[in-house]
């Protein structure tokens, strides 16, 4: 069992990584009866919620069948991120995560994400002052360093413990990197075997097949395994990785039918959520996954990413019916 203050996991749980504009309540839900263990909110700035910024705000919904739920946010300003505690806790997340790893440019600028890695001490003063200021676990999300010349994430880890984090996730490349070249999990692990870290270390980065996971738990003893772009379009993924731990073999892939069902809930998901223009924009990145595979399928796939109109995209569904009645995923 793995536990994050109060909050009890299974061995080696997998957590769904906060993603913008993809980690929203409608995938959470997929993800959540799909395996997921723990699900966490798309990260949110703490500027925005203390203005009272719509957008921001929006992404405090969380529902029940979704727990436990992080909600994750992001900002460099101390008095920023506090007032933003109170204002998350009113949601009833089951943790708070700290973002300490976004490489994009217009969050590490500022100072915050990423940026932070530049100045460690002020990264441990703003952890210990979240833990102090609310009784729900303070987790934090980061990456190695802020270039290769400045990874020393074991000390950075070892540090938030010390001030109270309940979690650390670490991506397994630099600010620097961005998502380019191999995660590297020896850092990690490092974190892990580290004698005085008490706390669980989970892994982010190219866990993206059943293998990846049982190598990030069986040879480098993670405590779990945050899975972000592997699940965009693919909510089984989660399964397919307890399967594989299990027995050792592959679940089969879900049959187009499903896909085709799980679809159509997450379009009609987002569009209760979010109304019919964004619910419709915001699920479009998620049809090439949904439908990978299928032989001359592009013709379809570019309606499902081009129409505007929920009605023409539950149409291009029945039509992926129709058409591909006897195909089988491989």
């Amino acid at each position: 069992m793995v536990s994050i203050g109060t909050l009890a996991l299974p061995d080696f749980p997998l957590l769904l990584a906060p993603m913008e504009d993809v980690s929203d309540p409608p995938f959470r839900a997929l993800c959540k009866e799909n395996g997921a263990d723990v699900v966490y909110t798309e990260f949110i700035s703490s500027e925005g919620l203390i203005r009272e910024a719509a957008k921001s705000v929006q992404k405090l919904d969380i529902y029940e069948k979704e727990r436990p739920v992080g909600i994750q946010i992001f900002g460099a300003n101390l008095e920023a991120m506090l007032r933003s505690v109170e204002i998350v806790e009113a949601s009833q997340p089951d943790l708070i995560d700290i973002n300490f790893g976004c490489p994009v440019k217009k969050v590490v600028c500022k100072g915050a994400g990423a940026g932070i890695l530049k100045d460690i001490p002020k990264m441990v003063k703003l952890t210990e002052a979240m833990v102090k200021k609310t009784k729900l676990p303070i987790t934090v999300k980061t990456r190695l360093g802020w270039d290769h010349d400045s990874i020393h994430i074991v000390e950075v880890a070892e540090r938030l413990q010390d001030v109270g984090c309940a979690a650390i996730s670490i991506h397994g490349r630099t600010r620097a990197q961005m998502y380019k070249g191999d995660a590297d999990w020896k850092p990690i692990a490092e974190v892990k075997n580290n004698p005085r870290m008490q706390i669980p270390v989970f892994g982010n980065g190219d866990v993206n097949t059943p293998e990846q996971a049982k190598k990030m738990r069986d040879e480098f003893g993670l405590d779990g395994a945050m899975i972000g772009r592997a699940s965009i379009g693919n909510p089984w993924f989660f399964n397919q990785v307890k399967y594989f731990l299990k027995t050792g073999a592959h679940q089969a892939p879900p049959a187009l039918a499903q896909k085709v069902e799980a679809a159509r809930r997450h379009l009609e998901m987002s569009i209760h959520w979010k109304g019919e223009t964004l619910g419709v924009l915001e699920t479009r990145r998620h049809y090439t996954n949904y439908f990978k595979g299928i032989p001359n399928f592009k013709p379809l796939r570019t309606r499902l990413v081009t129409s505007d109109h929920s009605e023409e995209v539950f149409a291009v569904f029945d039509e992926i019916l129709d058409q591909f009645a006897f195909y089988e995923p491989a």
